[in-house]
C-alpha cells in the first residue's frame, strides 16, 4: 500500500495514523489500549456482512 502512495508522492512520514476504536461492555475504547491478549481476540473477530449473507441465501 505504501508503495502506491509513494508513487503518488505521499511519503509514510506525511501520513496520519488511524486509530481504531471498538465497543466493549457498553462503551468505546481504542484497540491500542488493549492488552496483547485482547488485541489478538479483536484480530480474530469475524464481521457480519448482510450483502454476503443475502448472496449465500440466494444460492440455496
Amino acid at each position: 500500500m505504501s508503495e502506491k502512495l509513494e508513487q503518488l508522492g505521499i511519503k509514510d512520514s506525511e501520513r496520519t495514523p488511524c486509530e481504531i476504536w471498538t465497543r466493549v461492555m457498553g462503551y468505546h475504547r481504542p484497540i491500542s489500549s488493549f492488552n496483547i491478549g485482547k488485541q489478538g481476540e479483536v484480530a480474530e473477530r469475524k464481521y457480519f456482512s448482510e450483502k454476503k449473507c443475502r448472496e449465500e441465501l440466494r444460492k440455496l
